[in-house]
């Protein structure tokens, strides 16, 4: 019980700091953390980020929603409201948000135990314009590879939801086929960014280091444009042990 009112707390401390960095304003944003094999936590639909409590976090089961996202038949409303309802391990608890369905998929990659999404304000600028390929594609400092991965994953814009959920699930299964692990970082045109982490600090520092590079790409355009890092330094940079340990004591402390 200790043990899970604990991870209960790092989930509402992460909630707190995107908050605090203004990565979430009101209801927007979400965050979630694995359980054990077969149930995990989510933020409920309309809570606050900034004011998150235990009672807003719902154990929810996570395999109705890994069986719709692969299934191939479409849901109405109605069927999405009854799915999220049903997925609760208390039925008293309040409703899960309904982007539940993409926490539900990425929760089930290897070593991926907390997934955070929030409307983060410099990431939103680049990928509400044209040049949030780049953005995504490509790095400009060494911490952007350590902390967001060498690449970033880019959804197109689509409704949350189900449509988005399976989305994701189809180009992150692109991104481990090339890169043989799964991303760090999802961006979602016009929309936001999803973090993954083993654990909490991982997730927020994957969250922040992106924030950052977002504000270093705006800014490089007023000074003749981005001049970004070589392919073979990225991969370089991305597979280098002692980055990978500094990732490691970053993401436990």
């Amino acid at each position: 019980m200790k043990k899970n009112a604990d991870f209960v707390n790092q989930l509402i401390e992460a909630a707190s700091l995107l908050a605090k960095g203004r990565m979430a304003i009101l209801g927007e944003g979400n965050i979630s953390g694995s359980l054990d094999q077969d149930r995990f936590l989510i933020k409920a639909s309309g809570t606050s980020l900034a004011t998150l409590k235990p009672e807003h976090l719902v154990k929810v089961y996570r395999e109705p929603f890994l069986e719709a996202i692969k299934s191939d038949r479409e849901f109405d409303d109605s069927e999405m409201e009854q799915l999220l309802l049903d997925s609760r391990y208390d039925p008293d608890s309040l409703k899960p948000s309904v982007e539940t369905l993409f926490h539900a998929w990425l929760l089930n990659l290897p070593a991926v135990n907390v997934v955070g999404h929030c409307h983060a304000i410099a990431i939103n600028r680049i990928l509400c314009s044209p040049a949030k390929n780049n953005f995504a594609s490509r790095r400009l400092f060494p911490d952007q590879i350590v902390y967001c991965g060498p690449s970033s994953v880019l959804v197109k814009y689509v409704d949350p939801g189900l449509i988005l959920a399976r989305e994701i699930a189809r180009k992150v299964t692109l991104y481990i086929d090339t890169f043989g692990k799964p991303p760090r970082t999802i961006l979602l045109e016009n929309h936001g960014i999803i973090s993954l982490g083993q654990h909490h600090q991982e997730m927020i520092s994957a969250t922040l280091m992106a924030e950052k590079a977002a504000k270093i790409f705006a800014g490089a355009f007023s000074m003749g444009g981005p001049v970004f890092m070589k392919e073979e330094d990225v991969n370089r940079i991305d597979n280098r042990m002692d980055e990978a340990y500094r990732r490691k004591i970053a993401g436990s402390q």
